[in-house]
C-alpha cells in the first residue's frame, strides 16, 4: 500500500483568511506569570500583556476559564472578545485534518487500491457546508476532473498526491482580542484572571524519628503541569478546602463551548465536584475529637493568618513546559515527640442497642504524637516515617494547623497482644429484664461486663492508649479512665461513649482491665 504523500513544507508565519480581520490588527503575546494551585486540578492564573497606543490587539493565548472567575485588571478601557477565524498556518506544524480542506483548490492525483484501477487526476473542490448540515464532502472526495467530478470514495484511496500543496493549511483557531479604547499613555498592561483545570500539586510528608526524642518533619510537593508553559512564573500551593462551586462549568467565554454544553454543565454535572471534593487528599481533612485516627489531642494552635481558611505558600518562580511535573521540598521543621501505642476497640452495638459488627479495625497501632512545627498548617497528606534510614510506614497526615497537636499511626503493633471481651449479665434473682417503652418501641434494659487484657511482648516499655467505644451508661470502671461523649451518639436512645485509658506496659508485662455499663437493648 503506498503511503499518503505531501511535498515538504516551509515555516510561514499564522496568517487570518478571515475578510472581517481589520488591518490595523495588532498581535500580541501574553505571558503566565503567576498560578496558585489547589489540589484537585485546578490552578488560579494570571496572564499578563503589555498594549501600546488604543487599537485592536490579538492574542492567540485563548484561555478556558472556568464559569465566572474570569476577570480584566487594567490601567485602561479593555474590552475582551474570543473569536474563530479561518487562519493559515504551517503545514509542518499541525496535524493532518480532512483532505478535502487540507488540499482544497489544489491539484492532486488520487491512488486506488488494487492494481486494475487507474489513477484519477484533478482539483480538489472546496466546500463549506451549511450549519448543522452532512454534506457529500464529509462521505467523498469530491474532485473537478477533465471530464466533470469525481466522487472517491475515501475506503478505496491507497494514497494522494499534489504537487502544489503549498507550505500552509487552514485551520479554525480561537483568538483573543482586546480592543483598548482611547489612552493617553505609551503602554497599558492587561492582567487576565481565571480559574483553569490542567495544573494542579500533591503533597506529602517525611517524618524521620532516628532521635528518640525529637522528631524531623519534611514537607514536600509534587507539581504537574497540563495547562501550558510556564517561564519564570511565581507558583503558590494552595492548603485549604476549594470551594469552586462552578468548577464543572465552562465559561461561555471558551473556545468551542457552545451554549448547549454551557447551559447542560450550569444544570447538572456538580456532583463531579461533590465526589471530586470528597476525597480527603484532594480537599483537606481535619483532625477531629471523634475521628478513630485521633485520641485526647491538645487542639491549642498557633494563631496565624487572617480571613477564610486558605494557605498560599509560595514556591519561588518556576520554569515547566506543558507536561512537565516537579518535585521540591516545601518546608522543613523539627517538634518533640512520644511514641504511643493505639488501641481502638470499636462499639459492638447500634443505635438501638443491638449487637452489630462495629467501626473500626479493633487493632493496636504504632502512633506518634506531636505537635506540628511548621510555621503554617499541615495539609491533608501521605507522611512516611522512616529511623535510621528504614522505612517504618506510611500513612495519612490530616489537616493541623501550626503548633497544634496531632496523632499519626504508622504500623500495627503486632508485639502487643490485645484482647476484649464482652457479656451481658445474667440476673440471678429471676426477676428478669427492666422492659421500658421509648418512643413507641419497647427495650431491654441490660448491664453488659466486660474485659480488657494487653500484653507488651517487646524489650521496652510502651505507653498503651486504649479508647473503647460502647452504648450506654457507665456503671463501673478499672484505672480510672477519661470518659468522652461522642457526637453521633448525642439524639440516639443510647449514649455514644468512649473510655480512655493510658496505660503503661513495661517489657513482658500483662494487665486486665474490667468495666459494665447498661444498655437500653430494642427487643
Amino acid at each position: 500500500m503506498r503511503a499518503l504523500r505531501v511535498l515538504a513544507l516551509a515555516l510561514v508565519p499564522l496568517v487570518s483568511t478571515n475578510p472581517l480581520a481589520a488591518a490595523d490588527e495588532t498581535p500580541a503575546k501574553s505571558k503566565i506569570v503567576a498560578v496558585d494551585l489547589f489540589k484537585n486540578g485546578l490552578a488560579v492564573v494570571k496572564r499578563e500583556t503589555t498594549l501600546g497606543k488604543a487599537g485592536v490587539y490579538v492574542l492567540d493565548d485563548v484561555p478556558t476559564p472556568v464559569h465566572g472567575t474570569f476577570y480584566i485588571d487594567s490601567t485602561g478601557t479593555v474590552d475582551v472578545s474570543v473569536q474563530t477565524r479561518d487562519v493559515e498556518v504551517p503545514a509542518n506544524e499541525t496535524a493532518p485534518g480532512a483532505l478535502q480542506d487540507d488540499l482544497a483548490g489544489k491539484k492532486v492525483t488520487v491512488h486506488f487500491r488494487g492494481a486494475n484501477r487507474p489513477p484519477v487526476s484533478g482539483t480538489m473542490m472546496k466546500f463549506k457546508p451549511a450549519k448543522g448540515e452532512e454534506t457529500a464532502a464529509n462521505r467523498f472526495y469530491v474532485l473537478q476532473t477533465a471530464k466533470g467530478r469525481a466522487y472517491v470514495d475515501p475506503a478505496d484511496v491507497s494514497a494522494v498526491e499534489s504537487d502544489d500543496a503549498g507550505t500552509t493549511v487552514t485551520r479554525r483557531k480561537p483568538r483573543l482580542v482586546f480592543t483598548l479604547k482611547d489612552t493617553d499613555k505609551p503602554q497599558t498592561v492587561v492582567s487576565v484572571r481565571y480559574i483553569a483545570t490542567g495544573m494542579s500539586w500533591a503533597p506529602s510528608y517525611r517524618i524521620d524519628i532516628t532521635d528518640p526524642k525529637k522528631l524531623a518533619l519534611e514537607q514536600h510537593a509534587v507539581v504537574k503541569n497540563e495547562l501550558a508553559d510556564l517561564a519564570g512564573a511565581e507558583v503558590r500551593l494552595i492548603s485549604g478546602y476549594p470551594s469552586v462551586e462552578y468548577s464543572h462549568v465552562r465559561s461561555p467565554l471558551a473556545p468551542r463551548t457552545s451554549l448547549a454544553s454551557f447551559f447542560g454543565e450550569l444544570g447538572g454535572g456538580r456532583h463531579r465536584e461533590i465526589d471530586a471534593l470528597s476525597n480527603s487528599i484532594v480537599s483537606q481533612q481535619a483532625i477531629s475529637l471523634n475521628n478513630y485516627r485521633v485520641h485526647n489531642v491538645a487542639l491549642g494552635a498557633t494563631p496565624t493568618g487572617e480571613g477564610v481558611d486558605l494557605h498560599y505558600q509560595s514556591i519561588g518562580k518556576r520554569t515547566l513546559a506543558e507536561g512537565d511535573a516537579l518535585g521540591t521540598t516545601v518546608a522543613k521543621g523539627t517538634a518533640d515527640y512520644e511514641r504511643i501505642v493505639e488501641w481502638l476497640i470499636p462499639d459492638s452495638r447500634d443505635t438501638y442497642g443491638r449487637h452489630s459488627d462495629g467501626t473500626g479495625d479493633g487493632e493496636a497501632w504504632d502512633a506518634l504524637k506531636f505537635k506540628n512545627p511548621l510555621s503554617f498548617p499541615m495539609t491533608t497528606g501521605p507522611a512516611t516515617v522512616t529511623a535510621n534510614g528504614k522505612f517504618n510506614g506510611q500513612r495519612t497526615s490530616y489537616w493541623v494547623n501550626a503548633g497544634e497537636e496531632t496523632v499519626l499511626r504508622v504500623e500495627k503493633a503486632l508485639s502487643v497482644r490485645t484482647r476484649a471481651s464482652e457479656n451481658e449479665k445474667v440476673e440471678r434473682d429471676g426477676s428478669g429484664r427492666e422492659v421500658i417503652w421509648v418512643g413507641g418501641r419497647q427495650y431491654r434494659r441490660t448491664t453488659v461486663e466486660g474485659e480488657i487484657a494487653v500484653s507488651n511482648n517487646r524489650k521496652e516499655a510502651v505507653s498503651l492508649v486504649i479508647r473503647r467505644r460502647f452504648s450506654g451508661e457507665l456503671v463501673t470502671a478499672e484505672g480510672a479512665p477519661r470518659t468522652a461523649l461522642r457526637e453521633e451518639g448525642v439524639y440516639s436512645v443510647n449514649k455514644r461513649q468512649e473510655l480512655i485509658w493510658t496505660v503503661p506496659l513495661k517489657g513482658g508485662e500483662e494487665k486486665k482491665i474490667k468495666y459494665s455499663y447498661t444498655v437500653l437493648a430494642m427487643n
